[in-house]
């Protein structure tokens, strides 16, 4: 379908050539999702700093709306990035037909986890009371969430579609798309928040408006290009509407539902860590948030390279090259570890001038120097974990992975990480230190097991034909 970004193998090539080969398919593939993935980023960064211009209680506000949804979205980004390598997947076996019925189950999945978010979202008011925050920021934070709510479908949308043009190896489509909406998102602020142009100035309410609208035109225009492109005309997005199927969105959810859970177990381990860190004091939660910050934006780049890795070994299982998929997915380790080394180096060498950026405060700096160094051990472990996880779901091989990583996180990393900060019990109480040592060895475990699961596996099928519902491929309404 797309040679130019999905090359077929040539397995007649020496092994090296071979391997240098793949190691630019993922190049081309993963620059675009990096640059995604930043931009994504940057809007957080922007809201940040616009609301905090405004006043503390709008970034409060902000700050907690944010962590709010943020969990949410990312179990129902997990669910949905089922859809990529089940794409890949047909793009590689050339089952053109099988392509547009999938991404259809996939959009009525969206719907359906708007619907959730929207209802937990603009409800929230039970956890504010828990929370005991003052009345206003509870107001305000509210607000945020009943704003941003209404860009809900917009963001799951763009989510499900993402499945469709990763899934063919047009990863610079979202890439093009997620920069639209950081560009949208900027000035939206700068008049919601501040009340510009003849509007009132909405502080962190602002906020969630400036993302709706933002969230809304991305989506929008991506529906206008994938409607009038030369490339996507031929799968009548519009045209070619498929009735809801159950056994299909069975097959997404039953390979998307782990990813999500998994990704939404990472992440709410980092907001318990905060909250046990909190009775050290602000100097100790600065310095810990400041180099989790650091580490979240280095593993931009490896999460880049395991989700271009999860199209790459989906395409070729569905091409029927399931050696090619074995190489890559294995080599890809030699990247991995090459990556980490080098941004190990870079945190043990620069670790003072990384924390003189964020902070002036010289006993802030102190904390965040010493987190750095144990983030730079941490950095290996989480490199090679996230690889070799990105190769499974390329095999679509997402539940045992699930269990892996619940272990690994909160059967060895939280409780060991607790007795490391707070007992005497193995070694003199280590502090916030004591979390990244607990989330180190988390993360060595998991990447352990996940190698261990990823030299072992065999796929079924080339394709999963025997998983694979014939509804996803066939069932059709209109068009």
């Amino acid at each position: 379908m797309d040679e130019i970004h999905q090359p077929l193998p040539e397995p007649r090539q020496p092994l090296v050539t071979r391997t240098l080969t793949e190691w630019r398919t993922l190049a081309i593939l993963g620059g675009p999702i990096l640059i995604a993935q930043l931009a994504q980023m940057a809007n957080g960064v922007i809201d940040t700093i616009m609301a905090g211009h405004a006043s503390a209680e709008d970034l409060a506000a902000v700050g907690i709306g944010s962590s709010l949804w943020m969990p949410l979205f990312l179990f129902f980004m997990g669910m949905l990035g089922a859809l990529q390598p089940i794409i890949s997947g047909y793009n590689g076996a050339r089952e053109v037909g099988k392509i547009m019925p999938a991404t259809w189950q996939g959009l009525y999945l969206a719907a359906a986890g708007s619907v959730i978010m929207i209802l937990l979202l603009t409800h929230v008011h039970p956890v504010l009371a828990l929370l005991n925050l003052e009345a206003n920021t509870a107001r305000i934070t509210q607000g945020y969430l009943d704003a941003f709510a209404w860009g809900i479908p917009a963001l799951l949308l763009m989510t499900a579609l993402r499945g469709l043009t990763d899934g063919l190896g047009h990863t610079r489509v979202i890439m093009a798309f997620s920069v639209l909406s950081t560009l949208i998102n900027l000035p939206m602020n700068y008049i919601f928040i501040y009340g510009k142009l003849g509007l009132p100035a909405m502080g962190g309410v602002g906020c969630g408006w400036a993302t709706s609208i933002s969230n809304g035109v991305a989506a929008a225009a991506l529906l206008v290009y994938l409607n009038r492109s030369r490339v996507y005309r031929q799968f009548h997005l519009i045209a070619d509407w498929v009735k809801p199927d159950l056994a299909g969105m069975r097959y997404i959810l039953g390979i998307g539902v782990p990813i999500g859970f998994t990704i939404f177990v990472e992440a709410s381990l980092f907001s318990v860590i905060a909250l046990f860190l909190a009775p050290l004091g602000p100097v100790v939660v600065a310095g810990h948030q400041i180099a989790l910050n650091v580490v979240s934006l280095l593993f931009m780049l490896p999460l880049s390279i395991g989700m271009a890795l999860t199209l790459r070994v989906s395409f070729l299982i569905g091409a029927r090259a399931p050696a090619t998929a074995r190489l890559i997915s294995r080599s890809s380790l030699i990247l991995a570890a090459a990556t980490a080394l080098v941004f190990a180096i870079l945190l043990f060498v620069f670790s003072r001038e990384i924390a003189a950026l964020y902070t002036s405060d010289t006993e802030v700096q102190a904390v965040t120097v010493k987190l750095l160094m144990f983030a730079a051990l941490f950095q290996i472990a989480d490199v090679i974990q996230v690889t070799c996880i990105s190769a499974l779901r390329g095999y679509k091989d997402t539940r045992i992975p699930m269990f892996i990583m619940l272990f690994s996180f909160w059967g060895v990393g939280l409780p060991l990480g607790y007795v490391l900060t707070f007992t005497d019990w193995v070694w003199p109480a280590l502090g916030a230190a004591g979390f990244w040592v607990g989330l180190t060895a988390g993360l060595t475990s998991a990447s352990l097991l996940l190698g261990w699961r990823l030299f072992h596996y065999q796929p079924s099928t080339p394709v999963d034909e025997d998983t694979q519902p014939a509804a996803v491929g066939t069932g059709s309404g209109m068009g």
